[in-house]
């Protein structure tokens, strides 16, 4: 299984403990050191499967190029008219994710299209699921410009998650599906298209990312 850079700190570090108890008991005969080893064992597999980096459908197959997909794992929280004071200046329709500790926590891009803007605001570490959270978190936030088309995308640590990871910028061009960051444990997601896409999600409906189609553009012509 393909783990996330970001996550061998995470996973080497329960480890190094776990091996010393084991070879202490080893040597000393104390069975109960060995036992203390194990919940250290258990953690380090946790991480394992938390920075997990599975492949998805768009890594095989290019997306259609007037679909928008998920960037995330998880529930949709918000599908369609966008949150009072959430959305970025202008009319858009809006897209949540919530991101539980189980599921795969890697991000992808939505769309593709050159990235024209990019900002980061440090921020509370409310609960993700909870409204507020979308304007008061720490985010990290990306306009995609594909010609005419614009989609705006944002990371949003919650009451867990402390650290956001965003691995593109200012005039990267992404892919649809492509891998951009993570977030560090529970969070969520919120893309914003234009009133033209149809949203072909619904609230409380799992997604995965870079496979669910969240919203399409009209075909062009």
């Amino acid at each position: 299984m393909r783990i996330d850079p970001a996550g061998w700190p995470f996973i080497a570090g329960p480890l190094a403990p776990a091996a010393a108890l084991t070879t202490t008991a080893a040597l000393t005969g104390r069975a109960w050191l060995r036992r203390a080893a194990w919940p250290l064992v258990g953690l380090s597999a946790y991480m394992a499967l938390f920075f997990r980096d599975p492949d998805r459908r768009c890594d095989r197959e290019a997306p259609a190029p007037d679909d928008v997909l998920s960037p995330a794992d998880g529930v949709v929280m918000v599908a369609g008219e966008p949150q009072e004071g959430v959305a970025p200046p202008g009319e858009w329709q809006q897209v949540s994710v919530f991101l539980s500790v189980v599921d795969v926590h890697v991000n992808r891009s939505p769309y593709s299209g050159e990235v024209v803007e990019s900002s980061y605001r440090r921020g509370s570490f409310l609960a993700a699921y909870r409204k507020e959270s979308a304007h008061r978190n720490e985010r990290s936030e990306l306009w995609l410009r594909e010609g005419d088309r614009t989609v705006v995308f944002r990371q949003i640590v919650g009451v867990l998650a402390r650290r956001i990871v965003t691995r593109t910028g200012v005039g990267r061009r992404l892919a649809t599906g492509e891998r951009m960051g993570l977030m560090k444990f529970g969070s969520r997601m919120d893309v914003f298209v234009p009133p033209g896409c149809e949203v072909t999600v619904s609230a409380g409906q799992r997604v995965r990312g870079g496979e669910t189609v969240i919203a399409r553009w009209p075909a062009a012509g």
